[in-house]
């Protein structure tokens, strides 16, 4: 007989054998920033989670800093919207003006801090789709100079890496070549490698007020029944020039970040997406699950699986929690 519960005898011996741990340095945390001022409005469908407009932004940036995590993804909720989400490119635009103040920001506190931009058309775009739309399909190749400008945007405004979510064939390769074209070859991107399309992003759709006005995206985004085909998306990626790759949504696709984490040697993130944040949050909010518990069993479940960097809505909560113990 294999006397496996030996090692599991004390808490001690529990802690030394683990495999797998959370580290904060890979967290990173989404942040929504609206148009106004003076506006700090919940997410009715995500509790804990904001829009901020930049004047208070401050909030948000002490409560990252405090944690010591390895940065924020922004994401910007424009006043007005376009056909074509010429709102993206605009280098004084919402995000850009966040990435300013974040950036000043942690200069002032002397920290070492990543500031990620978000790169789709979805929320300025005046039909929701994260393209150019014609006949009401999504028009591929017209949609990637648009991308690659509203790269060069955030990166000219101080973003650190810039992350392509739209799903469009060959969109890091034609953000590539605008960065480096532009001087800016250190700047990484990470690729929204396998994005599905998935109903877990209802929430974050709220949130960013980017629900497509028509259709969906499935033509662009991937089917969840796949998963040879996100090895396929992966390869592309780490061809056109990607730096990071990423599964998302997460939870439901442990399965895809194990066979990524095996295919791949570049870093891989995983996007714990709103859908999946809200569901823990609605079950502790009824007394059901022991949030703090199945917070930490997801995130392990992440880096487990072979995740270097976890994006997460729980990031500001598990380091709290971490701390109190």
């Amino acid at each position: 007989m294999q006397r496996l519960r030996r090692l599991r005898s004390s808490t001690t011996l529990r802690e030394m054998v683990a495999e797998t741990s959370v580290k904060k340095e890979g967290l990173i945390y989404p942040v929504f920033v609206t148009f106004g001022k003076d506006k700090k409005e919940e997410v009715p469908s995500m509790p804990g989670v904001y829009r901020y407009s930049v004047d208070r932004l401050g909030e948000i940036a002490e409560q990252v800093f405090q944690a010591g995590i390895a940065g924020v993804m922004l994401f910007g909720i424009p006043e007005t919207k376009d056909e074509c989400g010429s709102g993206a490119c605009d280098e004084q635009g919402i995000v850009p003006q966040a990435l300013r103040f974040f950036k000043e920001y942690f200069k002032e506190k002397g920290k070492s801090f990543l500031l990620v931009a978000d790169i789709c058309l979805c929320e300025y775009t005046s039909h929701g789709h994260c393209g150019v739309l014609e006949g009401g399909d999504v028009v591929n190749d017209k949609s990637l100079p648009l991308h690659a400008a509203a790269a060069l945007a955030a990166v000219r405004a101080g973003a650190d890496m810039v992350a392509p979510s739209s799903m469009m064939d060959g969109v890091v390769a034609a953000i590539r070549e605008e960065l480096d074209k532009n001087g800016f070859n250190n700047i990484p991107v990470m690729g929204y490698s396998a994005k599905f399309a998935s109903a877990f992003y209802g929430p974050f759709r709220d949130a960013a007020d980017s629900a497509p006005q028509s259709g969906d995206r499935k033509s662009y985004q991937m089917d969840f029944r796949n998963g040879r085909e996100a090895l396929r998306e992966l390869d592309s990626d780490e061809a056109e020039g990607a730096d990071i790759l990423m599964v998302k949504p997460a939870l439901s696709y442990l399965d895809v970040v194990a066979q990524a984490r095996a295919h791949t040697l570049l870093p891989l993130a995983v996007y714990n997406v709103s859908g999946e944040y809200s569901m823990v949050k609605a079950a502790a909010a009824q007394g059901w699950i022991d949030e703090k518990r199945i917070v930490k069993e997801i995130l392990t479940a992440f880096f487990r699986a072979g995740a270097d960097i976890v994006i997460t809505y729980h990031a500001l909560d598990y380091v709290r929690w971490e701390e109190e113990k």
